[in-house]
């Protein structure tokens, strides 16, 4: 996927974050040239998609309880998390959390 495929597919999507997460992801993943979580990780042991996680701060707005999910997870690397569109103004309210 070259940059200039990634925005004319992306531009004015208005998918939610569930719709959206996982194929944005994967077309990023082809945009940088990286494999995808499943054909780095077939057994979903250490990069893969909806992680549990154990939460040890607001995870986010509205959020309750001790236990959660990140949309994308790579074991040493990253926890990576949608947001819906607007959710935070900007992404200083975001570090605020």
């Amino acid at each position: 996927m070259t940059p200039a495929e990634f925005v004319a597919k992306w531009t004015g999507v208005e998918l939610s974050e569930r719709a959206a997460s996982q194929e944005h992801f994967l077309d990023l993943c082809h945009l940088l040239d990286q494999p995808t979580p499943t054909q780095a990780d077939p057994a979903g042991e250490w990069f893969t998609f909806e992680k549990a996680v154990k939460v040890v701060g607001a995870a986010s707005k509205g959020s309750k309880g001790d236990s959660g999910s990140v949309d994308v997870w790579k074991k040493g690397f990253f926890g990576w998390e949608y947001e819906r569109k607007d959710k935070y103004k900007n992404l200083e309210e975001l570090s605020r959390l």
